[in-house]
């Protein structure tokens, strides 16, 4: 049963990204872009962290704080950057 959930989450999960990588490529606005990306980059969190519960290794709870707050300074510099304030 749990491998059904699993399965109907990571559908669900691919989907987001799929229509966030559309999003990306069909924003009127660089904002809708940011936000898209953003999302994109929750999604990948998200999926690095169900790839860590699958196998077992914690090492890779690390690369996705790391990953986290990578993209949280970049969100933040291309907002600054779009409020001509870089």
């Amino acid at each position: 049963m749990a491998d059904f959930i699993y399965s109907i989450a990571g559908s669900i999960a691919l989907l987001a990204f799929v229509i966030s990588f559309y999003r990306i490529i069909a924003g009127p606005e660089l904002a809708d872009r940011v936000v898209a990306l953003d999302t994109m980059t929750i999604l990948s969190l998200s999926g690095i962290v169900f790839l860590t519960h699958l196998l077992g290794r914690m090492i890779y709870i690390d690369i996705a704080l790391v990953y986290g707050l990578m993209s949280f300074l970049g969100v933040i510099a291309v907002a600054r950057y779009i409020e001509r304030g870089l």
